[in-house]
């Protein structure tokens, strides 16, 4: 990767050249914005597989596999806006301008994203910036790793008499804060309530969850590294959900919900010392 200094200049220089000479500038491009999946290339879908086959230009997030991006063609460029907490490489700003920039010198750009766009990664403000730009976007979905990680645990998101409603919701806020979220409706009883970005919150988040009558028994998963050979998963409750987490590092999925009681016992990873849900073991 370029200097911080360096990466400024050559993205001014794209910027200008881009917005230069309209009478000879070519025929817009297309910007992709496609799903990369939880990160096995083989949960990669055949309409992402054939966009990313075609691309001039990469924009993806941190959170792609490398396998991933090795599908793509030898000459297409790759850069890399990964987002990690407390430190943005690129603005989102800047990351939208790029799209476009690229699009109007006739580029075929796939803006790679971990997961789906549309869940958590902001793929509504970058098609709302190419559909300002008079660019065409389109999107290609993708698995996301809550789907993913339920999956490989042989836990199901919903299942009848357990869970008749799943939620996504994030546990990113400003630092130091819990998310403003419903709690009420989140603590109701038979339902799956899935945590992207929480594991820095997992604590506050637990105890706002009890706070508002989920109660501290019910069962939960959480899922680090899902799909990747490196895939950890944790069973444990929501009580204890703090505890385990503090142990990670992540990028980690929490699963809250009583058909967490089916993930397979052999998937999971043993936690001595930690109270576990009764009908959820760990393999020893």
């Amino acid at each position: 990767m370029p200097t911080p200094s360096a990466r400024s200049t050559k993205t001014r220089l794209v910027l200008l050249g881009a917005g230069s000479d309209r009478a000879r500038r070519p025929e817009p491009g297309t910007v992709w914005l496609v799903g990369a999946g939880p990160g096995d290339p083989e949960l990669l879908t055949v309409k992402a597989l054939k966009v990313l086959g075609r691309a001039d230009v990469i924009v993806h997030d941190g959170l792609v596999s490398a396998a991933i991006l090795d599908l793509a063609p030898p000459t297409a460029r790759r850069i890399d806006v990964a987002k990690r907490r407390s430190r943005h490489t690129y603005p989102q700003d800047e990351i939208n301008r790029m799209l476009t920039a690229f699009a109007l010198e006739g580029l075929t750009v796939v803006r790679l994203k971990g997961g789906d766009p549309f869940i958590f990664g902001r793929g509504g403000e970058e098609l709302e910036a190419c559909r300002s730009a008079g660019i065409s976007c389109e999107v290609v979905p993708g698995v996301t790793s809550a789907l993913s990680a339920a999956a490989a645990a042989g836990a199901p998101l919903t299942h009848r008499g357990m869970a008749q409603a799943v939620t996504f919701v994030t546990g990113h806020a400003k630092a130091g804060e819990s998310p403003d979220l419903d709690w009420p409706a989140l603590a109701r009883p038979n339902q799956t309530v899935v945590i992207y970005m929480g594991l820095a919150q997992s604590g506050a988040i637990a105890t706002r969850l009890m706070a508002a009558g989920r109660a501290g028994a019910t069962p939960a998963l959480i899922v680090e590294n899902a799909s990747l050979p490196h895939e950890r998963r944790f069973a444990t409750t929501l009580a204890e959900i703090g505890r385990v987490a503090a142990e990670l590092k992540g990028p980690a999925l929490l699963i809250v919900g009583e058909a967490m009681t089916m993930a397979v016992p052999s998937q999971l990873e043993p936690m001595a010392g930690l109270r576990q849900p009764r009908s959820i073991g760990a393999h020893s």
